[in-house]
C-alpha cells in the first residue's frame, strides 16, 4: 500500500509523518524505516526506527530514490513500513516522473508486502490523476 501526505510547506506533513512512524512502530511485527533528505528527524523518531538520510548516500532523483528503496527492502526482509519525508526535495518537482516513480514503488510494495508513506509538498490538483489509482491520501 502507498499512502501520501499532501500539503504545502508548513501544513504539518512532517508532524503527521512522525505520528505515522510511531503508529507503525507500535503495530508492526517487523522493522520500520524512515527516510529523509537530511538529519531533521533525529530527535523526533524513536531509536527503534531505522532513520536513513538520502544526503549521506548521495541519493538524488527518482531513479536513484527507487533503487535506494528497493535496496533497503532487499537488504531486510523484516521491514514492514517505509516512510519517506520530503519526497519532492529528494526526487525533484517533475510530477510525471513522480507518477512513474510511485507506480514502480507500488509494484515493489505489492511484491514485498510493504507499506510506503510519502510526504509531498504540493496540492492534490497539481499532481497527475493517475497517482490516485494506486495511492491513498492520508
Amino acid at each position: 500500500m502507498i499512502q501520501l501526505i499532501i500539503g504545502h510547506k508548513g501544513s504539518g506533513k512532517t508532524k503527521r509523518l512522525v505520528e505515522l512512524v510511531n503508529e507503525a512502530l507500535e503495530t508492526s511485527n517487523g522493522n520500520v524505516v524512515c527516510v529523509e533528505k537530511d538529519e531533521q528527524l533525529t530527535y523526533d523518531i524513536s531509536y527503534r526506527v531505522r532513520l536513513i538520510t538520502t544526503q549521506a548516500y548521495d541519493v538524488s532523483g527518482y531513479a536513484a530514490l527507487y533503487g535506494f528503496l528497493a535496496g533497503i527492502c532487499a537488504g531486510d526482509h523484516d521491514i514492514t513500513d517505509v516512510l519517506v519525508d520530503a519526497t519532492l526535495r529528494i526526487g525533484g518537482r517533475d510530477y510525471k516522473e513522480l507518477a512513474v516513480f510511485l507506480e514502480k514503488v507500488y509494484e515493489l510494495a505489492q511484491l514485498n508486502e510493504k507499506n510506503f508513506v510519502f510526504t509531498i509538498s504540493a496540492d492534490k490538483e497539481e499532481l497527475p490523476e493517475s497517482i490516485f489509482n494506486f495511492c491513498k491520501i492520508v
